[in-house]
């Protein structure tokens, strides 16, 4: 068990990096806050009479942010993923609206995705299936990864993404994921190369049989390795192999499982930075000091 939470902490503090609104202008739908515009956008966004980077941004009729993200990769903002998510405005709130993810962190719009601790339980303790990210992925090429892990697309349940991403990315038989079990939703906001990612994390547990041997069928993952979960711990404390948000979820497991000490003023902290986040950006609102 671990008392000194300093190397999981910053975990914590690389992922809630955003400081808002900083060179960000506010971004609204019908008039409700959403998030946060990047500087790319002001003259583009001003000529469209959305508003103005001193007061801030508003798209009178969601439904038209599908398009205007079509436009804006067509002019070369971003490169689209052709494939679209729901866009709240925080944590509970209904979708009102869709845009290709790769549009989101320009917005500063709170995504969700989900992340599977993918366990299997040995005589000689508690062991986590881990895959290595391929090294074409756009995003942290090559790093460690969960078994299962992605977004969530437009129209699609937290459960369901998970059961897709499941087969798509491990092989994972519908009848064994199915079985997974939530254990929560962590929260971050975090400044990256593609702008200002503000993230819900749909977070579940699934036990597998020894015998169970996942198979990449997308091409987004190199290889997979089950490590005992101390060696994982090991890992998460000393390195930085996993990919950025992996992080996080592999600390509440870790809270979960008393490998960090859930009950002392420490791991109440990390506790609290997980689910409410550092930044004043991040899903929900509620930031905390660290």
């Amino acid at each position: 068990m671990s008392s000194d939470i300093t190397p999981f902490l910053r975990h914590l503090r690389q992922c809630n990096t955003a400081i808002i609104p900083g060179k960000r202008a506010p971004f609204s739908l019908a008039g409700t806050a959403a998030g946060w515009i990047t500087p790319e956008l002001f003259d583009r966004l001003e000529k469209d009479g959305l508003g103005n980077r001193a007061t801030g941004f508003n798209l009178p009729d969601p439904s038209k942010l599908e398009t205007l993200g079509e436009a804006l990769a067509q002019e070369g903002f971003y490169r689209s993923h052709h494939e679209l998510f729901d866009v709240r405005t925080d944590v509970g709130k209904p979708a009102i609206a869709r845009i290709d993810r790769g549009a989101l962190p320009l917005f500063g719009l709170v995504a969700t995705g989900v992340h599977m601790n993918g366990l299997v339980r040995k005589a000689d303790g508690l062991y986590l299936w881990t895959g290595r990210r391929a090294a074409n992925k756009r995003l942290d090429p090559s790093k460690l990864d969960h078994l299962v892990a992605g977004g969530v697309p437009a129209g699609h349940t937290p459960r369901e993404a998970l059961i897709k991403e499941a087969a798509e990315e491990a092989s994972i038989p519908h009848d064994l994921v199915v079985q997974a079990q939530e254990t929560g939703h962590l929260v971050y906001a975090m400044e990256r190369p593609e702008g200002l990612r503000r993230d819900i994390l749909v977070c579940y547990d699934l036990y597998l049989p020894e015998d169970f041997k996942p198979e990449a069928a997308d091409g987004e993952v190199e290889s997979f390795a089950l490590l005992p979960l101390a060696k994982v711990f090991q890992i998460v404390r000393d390195t930085d192999e996993f990919k950025f948000n992996v992080n996080l979820v592999l600390i509440d497991l870790f809270l979960r499982h008393g490998l960090i000490d859930a009950n002392t003023p420490e791991g109440q902290q990390l506790r609290t930075g997980l689910n409410h986040g550092l930044s004043a950006a991040s899903p929900g609102h509620h930031p905390v000091s660290a």
